[in-house]
This record gives C-alpha cells, structure tokens and sequence, in this order.
C-alpha cells in the first residue's frame, strides 16, 4: 500500500491557529465504513494529506499525525499530556484496566510490579524453555511434511501461549484447550467496541457479546485456577502469578484485587502472544515469496547453530535473521495504531490540538513514508543490516512503541521470533497455498486475515 506523502494546505480556525487539512465532514460516512471496515485504508487515507490530517467522523475529530518529530513529541516529549485514546478506551469495557489501558497511578503501579519479569537478565535465563517450546513445534510441522495444509496462524498462536505460559507464569497453558477461542471473543469484543464507541450496552444479547460474557467468564475461571495453583505451591516465585498475588492482596476489597488480577493477566497474555504469533506468521509469508531470503536463513541457522538448539548467546551471531524480523515489523508493525487522547490543548508539527482531541500516530504509516524509507513497500531487509548506517531519524521505526509506554516484553519476543525463524529455516520450507489471499486484518495486532494455511517442505 504505496503511500503518496502528498501535500494539502492547513487551514485557520476560528481563532486564527493552523488546523491540519482533511476530507471535507460530508465525507464521514464513508470514513465510518472505513472505520468499521478497512481501518488501514483509514490510515492511509489520512497519509495522502501530507504528515498531519483531520478526520471528522460523528463526534469524533481524529487528528492524524505522520512524522517521526510527531511521534517523538506525542509519544515521549509530551507524554504525559496523552493518555490511552480511541479504540483502547473503548477496548476497556472487553479487556478490563490491565496494562494495556490503564492510565495514571494505576497504570505506575501495574508497570513497576511487572517490570522485573521482563528484565533482560531474567528473561535470557529462559532461553531454553522458547527453545524447547520452538522445537516442540518444528516437530509438529515436521510430522505434516508433504501432507495437508497446516494453519501457521493457529501453530505461532499455540507457540506463543506455550512460551508466554512457562517463561512469565510458570503455567502450562496448553491445559486449557479453550484459551485461545476465548482470547478471540475478547478481541472480537475490543473492536466492536471501537466501531461502536461503546455505545451498544453490554446486555444487549447480540451473537457476539453473548460469546465474549462466556469467553469473560472462562478466562475468570483460568486465572482462578492459576492463582490457586500458585498458592498451594508457593506464592514466592518471580513470576507474574506470584507478582499479581503479592500486589492484589494490598487491594482492601477483594472484589477489586480479583478483577485486577483477571484484567492483568488477560492483558498481558493476549497483547502478549497476539504480537509475537502475527509477527511470525508474516515472517513465514514473505520469505516464502522471496527464495534469496529463504535460503539466507537457511545457511545462517545451519552455520550457527549447526543440529543443536538456539541459545541466548546466539542472537547476535543470527545477524540476518535478526534483520528479516525488523523488516517484517516494519511492513507489518504487531502494533498498527497508536490512540492517544489530549489532555490539555498542544501543538504538533506547528499545528493545533485542542484539548479532548483524538490524536492518531500509526507504526503502520510511519514505517512506509516515502520520506524516510527508500522503496517503502518492499520486503528488504537489507535496510537494517547494523553495518549500514540509515540516516533514518529514530522516530521513523516504532514497531515496539515509544516512551514511557514503550512495549515491556520487546526482548522476549525479539528473542522467541528469532529462535523460532532459524529453527524452521534451518530444517523446513513453509508454501502458502496457490491461490490463498493474504491480507491484513488491523486488530488490537497486525494480524493475517483468516488464518494462513500453508504447505510444509522439507528445507532441501
């Protein structure tokens, strides 16, 4: 999706400050659609007006900004004048006040309670458990070389709860075989709430928020059985279990601590494999569109690793590799959109923003400027060999966010996609079916549309 980078005049407001060109307010009906349907095509919509835009649909005045000095400012510089925006306030009513949604002293408390599980330190120590876990899978994929098409989606969702599970829970997620349906309720749930403004009560007993109160109720069931598990076991470790115990006990009702605990939980499990599986799964994609990356790959991981299993040491020796994930996190960013609310009125790239005003920054956007990204569509990961330097500004890649906000667990996925990329590659070739249409599908993550089915090759 070529982005023009086009130009269009600001015009005043009725008080003289610059306010950023948009489509005219006869067209929001059409941005609603794009809204409930295509929110991609809404984003680069937005991009034809040059780096800032202004999109009014119903209520709502989206401002739209496309620049890295805009997202430095929004996301890091002035921080604190944006809280969480449009789509997650919304998404609040399906996934509760977890870490993803909270905001002020909350959300202080939720990020110095879960910090250390993500420390570096720790999360090298659990090298082995992604390593056992990728394996585990290569040797599903194996067992299916020459037969039926296997869903990757499905395979790199059940990876990433199984990886998710031991390193930050010490839990088998694989027992709770309804775990990843009901996270997909909860995610249906998120978005119905973007496109609707939350405005549709919870009661009412429409198909899909008759499967999210289920769903709801399941997940309250899991996180029950895992605290309980914890419990009888020794509420001690330095997982997040153990962690969210120590702190809901602070809550003096417990009713409140029970509710934090499943809306902590959920956040962290479904941002947390949603992310790191749609990234995989696009990575398996495009290399299967482009043999020289394939076999690049393929002599890495045979070089490195030979027949053992990855180890932490290993990820700067997986040089390419390394590359072909952030070239994927750029043309398919997990995060997509950046929602932010303005709490006092500021001013971005010269123009106006009132306070209460929606401000949009977009990974997704951002990372196919025609400005800063030669050949902005295309697949190649050669733009970030570390021996090369970009000249790119520091803002114009944000696949993991930025400031305060900036994504806790980046180092555990960066670590699990790359383990997992060398893996396959050293061993098996995936094909994307002939005539299957792979698309996005903007969700709280960048993720395929539908699922992937592909065919399973041995890699010579």
């Amino acid at each position: 999706m070529t982005l023009t980078g086009a130009k269009a005049s600001a015009r005043p407001s009725s008080d003289g400050r610059r306010v950023p060109p948009g489509p005219s307010p006869w067209a929001a009906p059409g941005l609603f659609r794009k809204l409930a349907g295509d929110r991609l095509a809404l984003m680069a919509l937005a991009a034809t007006y040059g780096d800032a835009a202004r999109l009014s649909i119903g209520p709502k005045k989206l401002y739209f900004f496309n620049h890295p000095d805009h997202a430095k400012h929004v996301l890091a510089d002035n921080s604190g004048n944006y809280h969480k925006g449009v789509g997650l306030v919304q998404a609040r009513r399906a996934i509760g006040d977890g870490l993803l949604t909270s905001e002020g002293e909350l959300w202080r408390k939720q990020r110095r309670m879960i910090q250390p599980v993500f420390q570096n330190k720790r999360i090298s120590r659990m090298d082995g458990i992604i390593a056992a876990e990728a394996a585990a899978m290569v040797d599903r994929l194996r067992s299916r070389v020459g037969g039926e098409p296997v869903d990757v989606v499905q395979e790199m969702t059940a990876l990433s709860l199984g990886v998710l599970g031991r390193t930050l829970l010490d839990a088998d997620l694989g027992a709770f075989g309804t775990i990843g349906h009901s996270f997909e309720a909860v995610q249906d749930q998120a978005m119905f709430e973007l496109v609707t403004l939350s405005k549709v009560p919870m009661w009412v007993p429409l198909p899909r928020q008759l499967r999210f109160r289920r769903a709801r109720a399941e997940l309250q069931r899991i996180v029950d059985h895992l605290e309980a598990d914890r419990l009888a076991r020794g509420a001690d470790g330095d997982d997040v279990v153990s962690r969210l115990i120590a702190s809901t006990r602070q809550e003096a009702d417990p009713l409140v601590g029970r509710r934090r605990m499943r809306d902590e939980l959920v956040t962290l499990l479904l941002a947390g494999h949603e992310t790191t599986a749609s990234t995989l799964a696009w990575t398996f994609h495009l290399i299967d569109g482009h043999p020289e990356v394939r076999e690049r790959l393929h002599a890495e991981a045979v070089e490195v690793l030979g027949d053992r299993l990855p180890e932490h040491g290993d990820l700067h020796r997986l040089r390419y590799t390394a590359m072909v994930v952030e070239e994927v996190m750029r043309l398919y960013p997990p995060v997509w959109m950046l929602p932010r609310e303005a709490q006092g009125e500021d001013e971005v790239g010269g123009y106006h923003v009132p306070a209460g005003a929606d401000v949009l920054i977009s990974p997704y956007t951002l990372h196919r400027h025609p400005a800063f990204w030669e050949r902005p569509d295309a697949f190649d990961p050669e733009r970030f060999d570390p021996d090369r330097p970009s000249g790119r500004p520091r803002y114009a890649y944000i696949p993991f966010g930025a400031g305060p906000r900036f994504c806790v667990g980046n180092h555990l996925g960066m670590m699990e996609a790359t383990f997992v990329i060398a893996m396959v590659a050293r061993e098996l070739r995936l094909a994307t079916v002939p005539g299957q249409r792979v698309v996005p599908e903007p969700m709280l993550s960048l993720r395929v549309k539908g699922g992937l089915p592909m065919t399973v090759h041995a890699a010579r």
